[in-house]
């Protein structure tokens, strides 16, 4: 209802009629559901997201080992209108570590590999400087001290190309590491590949049929797979990007760079299957799943396992905790989240087709939805409204529109939505237009230096060269080590001289 004014002499009779109806009860910004079934309330959410554009993909929620909803959400593909759907194959990205680690831990079990001993022993041809005091256990923790080879320069080059797992490793091997392994948790693809590469090493079989013959096969997960681009897949879905208001097909990257980091694909249906068989021994001891779920190393308030994130939060109204085991994943065009609780045997799994949605606050909506806990509906984004209004009226009621959205509970302000809006403009030669919206981004967020970086380059594009070189440097006060305004901000200065 809005803008319901409920007096105390009728507030109990108001309840009871809402309860009947099954309608939502607003406070504030929190949603106490009355008269819905669990599963309503999760597809009324997801609805929503979906209906503002920030939710385009399939989910999977399992209570107890019950599928609760099983379904898709906007299209696979946009081009043909073709819906997802529950059997709809996505991309799963950081997702596979975990299956990744499940092989490491199966070969381990047979006898094959150690978790504890240098990883020369089964990448002989690794550099002898950094590979002897680097363990497997270390590769799975993301303790290793090799850096993330996505944050390569060169990284942009060999996205494109086919690549060996030898010729990956080839980036990163003689990388100085930026720590002591064991001494702290750093996120490594590179730690990863490795894996990957020790996987084939050892068995004398490449990765995607370990995968097949050790994993999807036992578990008849038919429909989950290495992803490769030339292969035509039945239900595959198509990655899109957001660009603005609009959607936009994502950069190509061969599937042979994230390798055993990132180049699965998978349905719902599928990683019900795998939730469910982490509660059998199919694949693996339980002293060895115990093992794999073990909080490692701190990440943050929660812990890092094998292959897993691994949390704690509130059970419903009480004062007791729930682990939850838990992994996120984003590769071009897609984001992934699943999230399992073992103690009530409760699943979350969504998959998102269009890049960057915000998963984990589905998530935790979706977590008070099974425990009864108030949940909040997704707020409506300022960023898009300020849009609607500069197409429509122009620039003149932009300022008096963002100040009056931003005093409603029911709409938000997110940083890159703003910036996305002002590239847009930039994109549409409209400049002005685009400089109103990245100023009034820097004045709702201060501190960040990539807010000017954008205001700076819209100025640069406008010719001014004085509002430029300030936005420049602000974001260089905000962060001294920020290469593009620093480069931007010496060209200016060449230029003025």
């Amino acid at each position: 209802m809005k803008n319901a004014i409920i007096d105390k002499q009728h507030h109990k009779q108001f309840l009871f009629k809402l309860n009947l109806l099954g309608i939502l009860f607003v406070l504030g910004t929190t949603y106490i559901s009355f008269g819905q079934t669990k599963t309503e309330k999760i597809d009324h959410l997801m609805e929503v997201y979906a209906e503002q554009g920030t939710f385009n993909g399939s989910i999977l929620v399992a209570e107890n080992s019950s599928i609760t909803i099983s379904k898709g959400f906007g299209l696979a593909n946009m081009e043909w209108k073709i819906p997802n759907q529950s059997n709809t194959k996505h991309r799963l990205a950081s997702i596979t570590k975990q299956f990744t680690a499940m092989l490491i831990m199966q070969l381990t079990e047979q006898g094959k590999l150690d978790l504890n001993i240098p990883i020369t022993t089964y990448i002989p041809d690794y550099p002898k400087s950094t590979g002897t005091i680097i363990t497997i256990h270390h590769l799975l923790t993301h303790t290793s001290g090799i850096p993330n080879f996505l944050s390569f320069p060169i990284f942009n080059d060999i996205s494109k190309k086919k690549n060996t797992p030898e010729e990956i490793v080839t980036v990163f091997k003689d990388s100085t590491l930026q720590f002591t392994p064991g001494e702290k948790f750093n996120y490594s693809n590179s730690g990863y590949t490795l894996l990957g590469l020790i996987i084939e090493n050892v068995t004398g079989k490449t990765f995607e049929q370990n995968l097949h013959e050790l994993i999807f096969t036992p578990l008849k997960m038919s429909n989950s797979g290495y992803d490769h681009f030339e292969t035509i897949l039945k239900n595959r879905s198509t990655g899109y990007e957001r660009e603005g208001e609009n959607f936009r097909n994502s950069n190509y990257i061969d599937m042979s760079i994230p390798y055993a980091a990132g180049s699965i694909y998978s349905t719902v249906e599928d990683m019900y299957l795998w939730d469910q068989a982490l509660y059998t021994n199919k694949l693996l001891t339980d002293k060895s799943k115990d093992l794999m779920f073990s909080s490692h190393i701190p990440v943050g308030p929660w812990h890092y396992g094998y292959g897993w994130i691994i949390k704690e939060d509130s059970k419903g109204n009480s004062n007791d905790n729930l682990r939850i085991l838990e992994h996120n994943g984003g590769i071009n065009g897609f984001n992934t989240l699943i999230s399992r609780i073992p103690s009530e045997k409760h699943l979350v799994v969504l998959i998102n087709n269009t890049g960057k949605a915000p998963l984990d606050e589905i998530n935790l909506a979706i977590r008070n939805i099974l425990y009864d806990k108030p949940y909040e509906l997704p707020k409506k984004s300022i960023a898009k409204s300020i849009l609607e209004v500069i197409k429509t009226s122009g620039i003149t009621k932009v300022i008096k529109h963002f100040k009056a959205l931003k005093k409603l509970d029911n709409y938000v302000l997110i940083e890159r939505e703003m910036n996305a809006v002002g590239y847009q403009l930039l994109k549409e030669k409209k400049i002005d237009e685009a400089i109103v919206v990245l100023t009034l981004n820097t004045e709702a967020f201060p501190k960040s230096a990539n807010a000017y970086d954008s205001l700076g380059e819209a100025y640069l594009l406008n010719k001014n060269l004085e509002m430029a070189e300030k936005a420049y440097l602000k974001a260089i006060e905000i962060n001294p080590d920020l290469k593009s305004s620093i480069e931007m901000q010496k060209r200016i200065k060449k230029e003025k001289q």
